[in-house]
């Protein structure tokens, strides 16, 4: 008995272990990177891509979740910024970065539910086996990357929070997203190009 208790033990550090080093692997994509594209089915069974959008300038990517508590609190926000600044030239575009098999109220349905119930105004993705949220490294939910347009690429130029109050109570919180825009209209360097986004953890 005490035999099958040490193997037991032994095999659930083993998977711990390998689970810490799975996730050691995934690297965020910081600033001046190349952003990956991706070409993902939508809540209304369509495709969307940038190439989706000829006259964007960037676009707001956003990895968020139905089943997260803290991205669930930024929803209004982030349709906020899709009203706001779609027609700036850049759209928001969430992506959900959980595996459904892990919580099932991350699944295509779930997503179609929710996005009705909030009334999104913007794409939200069905990311199967989580390819695009590992290119990108996104770790939590919500996690912004801000694209610009650069030729026929794309580059992130911010990544992080959306902004600094997730309670969404503080007047003058800094809104990092928003900002950045404003530095990218006007021209100049964004001061504040990487932040540490919080909420809950990717299920990977």
């Amino acid at each position: 008995m005490e035999i099958f208790k040490l193997i037991s033990l032994l095999s659930l550090f083993l998977f711990v272990g390998c689970a810490d080093e799975a996730q050691k692997e995934i690297t965020t994509i910081e600033p001046g990177a190349t952003a990956p594209s991706f070409n993902l089915k939508n809540i209304d069974g369509q495709l969307v891509s940038p190439e989706s959008y000829p006259d964007a300038k960037g676009f707001i990517v956003v990895f968020t979740a139905n089943t997260c508590p803290i991205a669930k609190k930024y929803e209004d926000r982030l349709i906020a910024l899709g009203k706001n600044y779609n027609f700036k030239g850049y759209p928001v575009i969430a992506i959900n970065a959980n595996t459904p098999g892990l919580l099932a109220g991350d699944g295509y349905e779930k997503m179609q539910k929710r996005a009705k119930t909030k009334g999104f105004t913007f794409p939200y993705l069905y990311d199967e086996g989580q390819k695009v949220t590992d290119q990108y490294g996104a770790r939590v939910t919500p996690h912004v990357f801000l694209l610009k347009r650069e030729g026929s690429g794309l580059k992130v130029v911010y990544t992080g929070a959306i902004d600094n109050d997730i309670e969404n109570e503080n007047p003058d919180k800094t809104l990092f997203v928003e900002n950045a825009i404003t530095s990218l209209e006007a021209g100049k360097q964004i001061e504040v190009a990487s932040t540490k986004a919080i909420g809950c953890a990717v299920k990977r």
